[in-house]
């Protein structure tokens, strides 16, 4: 167990063996809890572990292969068990490994020459070196350095994949590895390990190997120290690299690997053979251009790669989904290819010219229309063809436009776009009794095309060259600019807005940053949505304060909700979000509700427009229900109303108050007299007022409606009984909500407009009856 608690851990299985007498190394590495142990840093386990003893015992079961004839734990488990202690990175273990020269002597004695080598066993050797490579590396590198022969046993291991390892891992490609220990790891460039490496395309022919060996120069093209890495490109071992290359006894496996090498010296940006460990190394932008005399070194080999490039032999037949070729391709001649089109992005001046006398770009636009259907070799000749249009030597440009016949290849092409066992003597032959397919290039054509005609606009040559031919003209004119047409992309809509269309971006960039927000729109969108509650129901006392703020008062200021925008763009926003727009989140169809039958309440907005809401805005009716149990909520708004409730009622503005009143039904029940309030389904009253503001104007109302009465002879409503009860409902529902309620019905007493119900007005003319009479008691104490 990694965690103990006195009293609940239970005794440990490895405590048990070492509380035994006449235990072995054995015993514990049968035992399951073994490795978690020596993680837990178990002090008994540590301490035996660490004898010499036990830990030539441990080597002896990586770097040994068992007998046929032992059990299974002894061939599988035991050396994995003993692999996984030593990479546990215990510092007294590995202390006394790697400070005993006998045991470092008996470790490498893996690597001596055998017939075959455990490829199992060789992966626990090259774990258990790293880790003594990454955590004791100055002794480490010292016993390297002090027994060389040890490289040369290493690199005659290549073949093996984590022996490959090993090498990368001491020609310095760790970068943290060799910034940290660079004067104990420098010694390995004056070896001559890149040599030997090089060495093996000529006296292996195993393809892994090749594979190998390729891989570990890319890697120090690219990660290595400079001075490995200007060793590997100098024009001597540029020179002993395409000489295996080159020779005719060599398999096409080592013409393949050394020109992917090649192209990494020319372009380091490039990964041709896949995703290497980096070991946490960036690449340096600035170093990016090759060595000239590197590029000059490799032009002497061109001639002889070219060669390669000739089809006119019958090698064999490979027969396709579309026909057969005779011969194919090959990755060795689109290696060569790919080869001359890194070259010719180079910028060399020497490479161009022997370009140039040599026909290379000839020779890959004749294999571009022999292979329509190699979309591998379509891609690198483009990049060639691209590479001469974009050269600043016109000498290129000409060459490719007039020798190379670029324009007129493109439209016989066009013109004979199917495939036709007419040309039975070209590698590419249709299969027969099937309709014929269209020729596979065409896409690279349509690009190609259109590069031209970009670039005319800027080069006088290539206009020239254009104008000059009457059938481009035409087909220009008829075929290519109505494929161009259908074929963008950002015209087809797709189910897209219409916005789109015009877009001159990829289609996978986004358009956040071509969006007009309106920042104005943004600050009162959001500031009404967290002032009424849209967003949060949690602090429902800070929503109710957040509606009894002025219309100044908001959350948002353009400030603000420019900072908002600035935080929505660089993150996945939606594209129907309201926020960005001035769409009024309030307004709803008048009409909509009207139809569906709901009943509606007035709802304050900030931009003082008719709103109402109905059952069909369940949003807000959850957002309403939520409110805090006080007696009532006021807010300056405007209320439509229903005309035909009232014909004689002007239609002028006028100031309403919502108000949240609960009630039983019995109390707030419906009633057919068109003069009562209307009552919603969730209890809410709505009555007209001139407003009500904080608690100061409550009080101010309260007074003025008391020196009001004292001045008159008011009489007792005949409901004033009714009237009683409903006041004594009112002071139950909230501390302040009887006072407001009579501040409410005396001012709507004075109004004009017939907008209270008769029950309302009971309650009303019973509190101002209940008001007066108090007024009347305390003016008679006074007299």
């Amino acid at each position: 167990m990694f965690w103990r608690m006195a009293g609940l851990s239970t005794a440990s299985a490895v405590e048990a063996i070492l509380d035994r007498d006449g235990f072995t190394l054995e015993d514990l590495l049968d035992e399951d809890e073994l490795i978690q142990e020596c993680k837990a840093l178990n002090g008994r386990l540590l301490n035996f572990l660490r004898e010499r003893v036990q830990v030539e015992q441990l080597i002896r079961y990586i770097i040994e292969e068992p007998p046929e004839d032992v059990e299974k734990k002894r061939t599988f488990k035991f050396p994995f068990i003993a692999c996984e202690i030593f990479t546990c990175e215990i510092e007294m273990i590995l202390k006394t490994l790697v400070e005993d020269e006998e045991l470092m002597l008996l470790l490498f004695s893996f690597l001596e020459a055998k017939e075959t080598h455990n490829s199992l066993l060789a992966g626990y050797f090259s774990k258990v070196v790293i880790c003594l490579l990454v955590r004791k590396t100055i002794p480490f590198m010292q016993f390297i350095k002090d027994h060389q022969e040890i490289l040369k046993q290493l690199v005659d291991l290549i073949g093996i994949t984590s022996i490959m390892e090993v090498v990368k891992r001491l020609v310095g490609t760790d970068e943290h590895l060799y910034a940290n220990y660079t004067s104990a790891m420098q010694w390995v460039e004056d070896t001559d390990i890149l040599e030997m490496i090089v060495d093996k395309f000529g006296s292996s022919d195993c393809p892994e190997v090749h594979a190998n060996v390729a891989e570990i120069l890319c890697t120090v093209a690219r990660y290595a120290p400079p001075g490995l890495a200007t060793k590997l490109s100098s024009p001597s071992c540029t020179g002993r690299l395409l000489k295996h290359t080159l020779e005719d006894s060599r398999p096409k496996s080592v013409l393949v690997n050394s020109l992917s090498v090649c192209i990494s010296l020319l372009d380091p940006k490039r990964f041709t053979l896949g995703t290497y460990p980096i070991y946490g190394r960036q690449l340096t932008l600035g170093n990016m251009v090759p060595n000239p005399e590197t590029v000059e070194g490799m032009l002497g080999s061109l001639g002889d790669l070219l060669v390669l490039l000739n089809v006119s032999s019958s090698e064999g037949v490979l027969l396709t989904t579309y026909g057969k070729l005779q011969p194919p391709l090959g990755k060795h001649r689109l290696k060569v290819v790919e080869f001359i089109s890194v070259l010719l992005t180079v910028g060399s001046e020497a490479a161009e010219k022997e370009v140039i006398r040599l026909g290379a770009v000839k020779r890959v636009l004749d294999l571009f229309f022999e292979y329509p259907y190699n979309n591998f070799l379509h891609h690198h000749v483009e990049n060639v063809i691209l590479s001469c249009l974009e050269s600043k030597n016109s000498q290129l440009l000409d060459h490719l436009l007039s020798e190379c016949n670029l324009i007129g290849s493109i439209l016989e092409a066009e013109k004979d776009s199917i495939l036709t066992a007419a040309d039975s003597d070209k590698p590419t032959v249709p299969a027969e009794g099937r309709k014929p397919l269209r020729i596979g290039n065409i896409g690279h054509l349509t690009r190609i095309s259109n590069k031209l005609l970009q670039l005319a606009n800027s080069n006088a040559e290539i206009q020239s060259h254009l104008q000059e031919n009457s059938k481009w003209v035409d087909w220009h004119t008829d075929v290519l600019s109505k494929r161009n047409t259908l074929e963008n992309v950002y015209s087809w809509a797709c189910g897209r807005p219409s916005s789109l269309h015009d877009r001159n971006r990829d289609s996978d960039d986004d358009d956040y940053h071509d969006r007009d927000y309106d920042v104005a729109a943004l600050a009162n969108n959001l500031s009404q949505a967290f002032r009424f509650g849209m967003y949060s129901n949690d602090d429902m006392e800070e929503t109710q304060g957040s509606v009894e703020r002025d219309d100044e008062d908001v959350y948002f200021d353009d400030e603000s909700a420019e900072v908002v925008i600035s935080s929505l763009r660089l993150g996945d926003d939606q594209e129907s979000s309201s926020l960005f727009t001035n769409s009024n989140w309030f307004a709803f169809d008048d009409e909509k509700t009207a139809n569906e039958g709901s009943m509606a309440s007035p709802r304050p907005n900030a931009d003082d427009d008719d709103v109402v809401i109905g059952e069909a805005d369940e949003d807000f009716k959850d957002t309403v229900d939520s409110s805090p149990p006080v007696g009532m909520e006021t807010e300056d708004s405007t209320t439509t109303k229903n005309p035909s409730e009232n014909p004689s009622e002007p239609e002028a503005e006028k100031s309403a108050a919502w108000v949240e009143w609960r009630e039983t039904s019995e109390s707030t029940g419906p009633s057919s007299n068109p003069d009562e309030a209307t009552t919603l389904p969730n209890g809410e009253v709505k009555i007209d007022k001139e407003g009500v503001g904080d608690d100061t104007d409550k009080k101010s109302a309260e007074d003025s409606a008391t020196g009001a009465c004292s001045d008159e002879t008011a009489e007792k409503s005949p409901d004033a009984a009714s009237g009683d009860e409903i006041a004594e409902k009112l002071k139950d529902s909230g501390p302040d909500a009887s006072e407001v309620a009579a501040a409410e019905s005396h001012e709507n007493a004075q109004s004009s407009e017939p907008a209270i119900t008769q029950e309302t007005k009971k309650s009303q003319e019973a509190d101002v009856a209940a008001e007066t009479e108090e007024a009347v008691k305390e003016e008679e104490k006074v007299v």
